[in-house]
């Protein structure tokens, strides 16, 4: 029976601490500091009323202008029933509306009202004091190559040398 027991000496398990070896080890740290950056960035969102699955919502409507929710849903991890509730949300606030799409009555487009975009722009005012603290860890410089790194890994097609 001992012979079956795993071996707990292997450098390859996660841990999800600086320094682990593990294939899984990058994507432990970049969750633990999504989880950082995310309760700082809701610090922002809070006094204004939203959350940040709203305000994905509105990072692609201002980026794209009307969009069909399923084209939102792709774009933000949602599910059908999850960006439903997050239009209802932002509908109810005043601050995206849906709309018919010429064509074909079928599918709604989300536009952005002007409040959303108020809304949107204050919130940027609101985060930079935040975000400053997000990085103060790093050195001069660092910020701006750790955006580059993960842009680079979030998108690796659209930054091809």
């Amino acid at each position: 029976m001992a012979a079956d027991a795993p071996d707990h000496t292997t450098s390859s398990r996660a841990t999800g601490r600086p320094g682990d070896s593990s294939p899984f080890a990058l994507g432990l740290m970049l969750r633990r500091a999504h989880w950082h950056a995310a309760a700082v960035m809701s610090q922002a969102l809070e006094p204004l009323g939203i959350e940040l699955r709203h305000f994905a919502v509105l990072i692609e409507l201002v980026d794209h202008g009307p969009t069909p929710q399923r084209d939102l849903a792709a774009a933000t991890g949602s599910d059908k029933a999850g960006i439903m509730r997050i239009v209802d949300d932002l509908e109810h606030k005043g601050l995206a509306v849906r709309k018919a799409v010429a064509g074909d009555r079928r599918i709604r487009a989300v536009e952005i009202t002007a409040q959303g975009l108020e809304l949107f722009d204050a919130a940027h005012v609101a985060a930079e004091p935040l975000a400053e603290r997000l990085v103060a860890e790093l050195r001069r410089g660092e910020p701006e190559k750790l955006m580059d790194l993960l842009t680079r890994l979030a998108d690796p097609a659209g930054h091809e040398a």
